[in-house]
């Protein structure tokens, strides 16, 4: 790898450069492997010199879809990836431009900063079978590092689709006939509330709590039952609990 090429690489850390060149970067073997599978196109894979046995699988995928590959040194891995342990394998992947299908459960996130619950909250709708998550403009960017490394993958399964007018969104998902609900500590028990096909779970921001924009959507509030001292749940841990109430519902 050149020193020009590994510079470049490198700014893709930061979402600026994410930005302005349409790429990201991800890394880690379960990773690589679901992006060179899905929708989105990838456009080089970096592997580690000596760890390429450890990816034979990955780089026959690689090369039925025409993707290059390129052995580079353990020094550079370390140095473009993110993680502290990197497990000798990267990739160029192109963002991927979403649009929500209006049709069946959707997960929307509001102002949730922390890249981890954000990636857990996707990996939670893969597992529930929510296929489409909206997420506001002030919510932690799609393409964080972190996100996509705790998403596990899951960003490549499903459609995410990053909103530049989150509000706006959810009105036109009302006026086609969703349902919008919203996780809160001060909402109706959630074994009480009945869900519509057509559902907008709403995961906001755990200290602030829903916006007054939010509220003003006359949003129906919903709440996990307490029986602990636990002053809250975290906000990807209550997804998990709300996506499998939902789940559990629609069988």
């Amino acid at each position: 790898m050149t020193k020009n090429e590994l510079k470049y690489i490198s700014k893709l850390l930061f979402k600026k450069y994410r930005n302005e060149s349409e790429l990201f970067l991800i890394e880690g073997e379960k990773i690589v492997y679901e992006a060179v599978k899905s929708f989105y196109k990838t456009d080089k894979i970096f592997i580690e010199k000596n760890s390429v046995d450890r990816f034979f699988e990955i780089s026959q995928i690689a090369k039925q879809k025409n993707i290059e590959i390129e052995l580079v040194s353990n020094n550079d891995i370390e140095k473009i990836c993110d993680s502290k342990s990197p497990q000798g394998i990267a990739a160029l992947v192109n963002k991927h431009n979403q649009q929500l299908f209006k049709n069946g459960l959707i997960t929307a996130v509001e102002n949730v900063q922390d890249p981890g619950n954000v990636g857990t909250i996707i990996r939670n709708c893969d597992w529930f079978g929510c296929n489409q998550v909206l997420l506001s403009c002030d919510t932690v960017e799609l393409y964080n590092p972190k996100l996509i490394r705790s998403s596990m993958g899951s960003i490549f399964h499903i459609n995410v689709f990053s909103s530049n007018d989150f509000y706006t969104d959810l009105i036109s998902l009302q006026r086609n006939g969703y349902k919008l609900f919203c996780a809160d500590l001060r909402g109706i028990d959630i074994k009480e509330i009945s869900f519509s096909k057509k559902s907008v779970l709403v995961f906001c921001n755990e200290s602030q709590g829903p916006s007054e924009k939010l509220l003003e959507l006359n949003p129906d509030k919903v709440t996990i039952k307490k029986f602990g001292n636990a002053e809250s749940l975290n906000v990807a841990n209550a997804s998990a609990v709300v996506l499998s109430e939902f789940a559990y519902r629609r069988l």
